[in-house]
């Protein structure tokens, strides 16, 4: 893709966020179809985990959509979703305790042992209660779906089980689980995208 492509795209991006920010889905869609395939690609790259690589493909579109009201359009959408893609990798790989390089254990070196530490920017005072109240907004949009969505994303995202363990539990095919849990997941984007609206 030359520059003029890139520019081209890049004015067709901004033009499905305005629409999708104002309550649009078929620009949603868009977005997703156009853009599904990079995010599963940066996501294995990343995770190298076959089984995780939809969950996580799903769970950063609706993260980015959750916040396109913060967009900014002097950047490109690509580069944006792509970072946010990133970032919700590393943070998976650190909830796994994957050890592709731990910030936490000593690094060796012929002087010994030295610690690795990154300095936190990330403070705030009200940090805590921002968590809180993000923590609620998501119990309330798992409450809010039907049972059988519910069932699953508790099974998935609370208890952590495998597709073939999920189909185990409920006596329901792979194939049906995942259209389930990919249904739950846009209820609930929509649920917490109405909510945060009102914040």
């Amino acid at each position: 893709m030359n520059e003029e492509e890139r520019h081209k795209r890049a004015k067709e991006d901004a033009v499905f966020v305005k629409r999708a920010i104002s309550g649009d889905e078929s620009a949603y869609r868009a977005l997703i179809r156009r853009y599904k395939n990079p995010v599963t690609q940066i996501v294995y790259k990343l995770i190298r985990d076959r089984s995780q690589v939809e969950d996580l493909t799903q769970e950063i579109f609706i993260k980015a959509f959750q916040h396109l009201d913060n967009f900014d359009f002097e950047h490109q959408f690509v580069s944006w979703l792509f970072k946010i893609a990133n970032n919700h990798c590393i943070d998976f790989i650190r909830r796994k305790r994957l050890k592709a390089f731990s910030i936490d254990e000593q690094i060796r070196s012929e002087d010994g042992e030295f610690g690795y530490e990154i300095p936190d920017s990330t403070y705030e005072p009200d940090l805590g209660m921002l968590r809180e109240q993000k923590t609620r907004l998501i119990h309330d949009a798992i409450a809010s779906l039907p049972d059988k969505y519910r069932r699953v994303i508790v099974l998935r995202h609370q208890e952590e089980l495998s597709y073939e363990e999920i189909a185990h539990e409920t006596g329901l095919p792979v194939n049906t689980i995942k259209v389930q849990l990919f249904r739950a997941r846009e209820m609930m984007y929509k649920f917490l995208k109405d909510r945060i609206k009102n914040y």
